[in-house]
């Protein structure tokens, strides 16, 4: 007899990606950043880690959210940190879904909402995209009016697509809350900038942010929510007490004000993507336009498992992602690959390998 719940029993759990931990590897495949923080990031750590460490860290990240606040041009009661998007995910899920709540997310997209479904115990739904990766309003509308809660990563994973501020204002829960997970949003061509939580429905809206990706701490666990302080004031409710510890306070609070940094950081990131995009072309990939830090690649021999696997062998890591049970055509299932953009000579190691497999 099992001693778990039975939502633990039933789901297999979220898989990350593939993490070597020998060296000399090319890898492209968890969407990292190439490049390192900023190097007053490293100072802050450092004095940090000097201070006073047996000491319980801020519980509110007063500091953080004061530096965000300048930046984002919202008041420091419309954010909340936590310890990596993840976990602000995790508890947007707690706040706002029971057991008989239905939960919503478009399909294919991050399956960590899936899993965060199953482990609250709440009903999902998937919102299925069309080929073009748009959706069809007139068939999910149903499942849009009897969501609690709407989980929409804008730009999207894995395809890199962006969606326009109708689609998401569509996509709004007349009676729940509407999710956008920005965690690309600064590899925008035009960046994301809150728009939507000054509109009708923005009281309704929660943003979430990562540091992991534009500003190079995936190393750091930190992001953050961004809403209305009514949503924030109930779901620090649901956070641990000190979710943030004091070392990726500091860290993000340092990242956050040198935006110089990060956006020449992101500048070179999509030019080395549109440059990736036209290679990948000419191999005969079709590539979805991306606006995020990867790019998704579908090849017409349909050999995608095969050319990741002939990588792998050249120790160039992408990440081979396949749904089986999304049916766009008779007989096929939707699969490709989605190539993390790199630093150009890791870009360069990839395409070289890549001729020569296809």
């Amino acid at each position: 007899m099992s001693l778990f719940r039975p939502e633990i029993d039933r789901i297999a759990g979220y898989v990350p990606g593939e993490q070597p931990q020998d060296s000399g590897w090319t890898k492209l495949n968890t969407n990292e950043n190439p490049y390192p923080p900023s190097p007053h990031v490293v100072e802050a750590i450092v004095e940090a880690a000097r201070g006073k460490l047996n000491m319980y860290p801020d519980p509110l990240g007063t500091r953080f959210r004061k530096a965000a606040a300048n930046v984002l041009g919202f008041d420091p009661d419309w954010i909340l940190p936590g310890n990596g998007s993840d976990e602000v995910l995790t508890i947007l899920t707690r706040s706002f879904a029971g057991s008989t709540d239905q939960i919503a997310y478009p399909y294919p997209s991050y399956i960590l909402y899936e899993t965060l479904s199953d482990l609250q115990g709440a009903r999902h739904e998937r919102l299925l995209l069309e080929p073009d990766w748009s959706w069809d309003f007139d068939k999910i509308s149903p499942q849009i009016e009897r969501s609690k809660l709407i989980f929409v990563p804008n730009p999207n994973s894995p395809s890199g697509n962006r969606w326009t501020w109708d689609d998401l204002l569509t996509l709004t829960p007349p009676h729940g809350i509407l999710v956008l997970d920005e965690a690309y949003g600064d590899f925008c061509d035009t960046p994301h900038r809150g728009e939507l939580l000054n509109s009708s429905v923005g009281r309704q809206v929660v943003v979430t942010r990562t540091f992991s990706k534009s500003y190079s701490l995936a190393g750091i666990r930190f992001g953050f929510a961004l809403a209305h302080p009514d949503l924030i004031a109930g779901m620090r409710k649901m956070k641990d007490s000190y979710n943030c510890d004091s070392l990726s306070l500091a860290a993000a609070t340092a990242a956050i004000e040198d935006q110089d940094w990060m956006l020449q950081n992101t500048a070179r990131i999509r030019s080395t993507r549109q440059r990736l995009t036209t290679a990948l072309t000419a191999l005969g990939f079709h590539v979805v336009p991306s606006q995020t830090n990867f790019v998704w690649a579908t090849h017409p021999t349909g050999q995608h498992k095969t050319q990741y696997e002939a990588l792998k062998a050249k120790k160039i890591l992408v990440r081979y992602m396949s749904f089986p049970d999304v049916a766009w055509a008779p007989d096929q299932k939707l699969e490709g690959l989605r190539i993390t953009i790199g630093t150009d000579p890791e870009i360069d190691a990839l395409l070289m390998a890549l001729r020569e497999i296809v």
